[in-house]
């Protein structure tokens, strides 16, 4: 398994323990990343739209994946379609200029859904 990430947090916190591969980029790269992954042979094991928060409005996305060795359809036409949710999603409504605070309440809010979707494939 992978661990796709854009947050400091949870590289912190998961670094060591299981592959992480962190990105310094935005929420949209991080998806486009997981993208490229699956056109390597990858499967998605964490939804990318997981959470209540809209992709316009976090900075911050954590993936999990595992590598199944073959294209995966259906990971592959999640990815395409969190891509065009998002895209949309920046396109009507732009990510404010969040404060600190704010930021490591997204980074947290993250962290606690990765967390639990690891504890659950691990």
């Amino acid at each position: 398994m992978i661990l796709l990430t854009n947050n400091p947090l949870v590289k912190d916190t998961f670094e060591g323990k299981i592959k992480v591969e962190f990105l310094d980029c935005n929420y949209i790269s991080v998806l486009t990343k997981c993208r490229d992954y699956i056109h390597k042979g990858f499967k998605i094991l964490t939804h990318p739209l997981s959470g209540s928060i809209k992709p316009n409005e976090t900075p911050y996305k954590s993936i999990l994946i595992e590598n199944i060795g073959k294209l995966d359809i259906d990971s592959l036409l999640i990815i395409e379609k969190s891509i065009e949710t998002t895209n949309k999603f920046n396109r009507n409504f732009k990510t404010p200029n969040w404060s600190e605070k704010i930021l490591k309440d997204f980074q947290i809010v993250d962290l606690d859904l990765i967390k639990n979707a690891i504890e659950k494939n691990v």
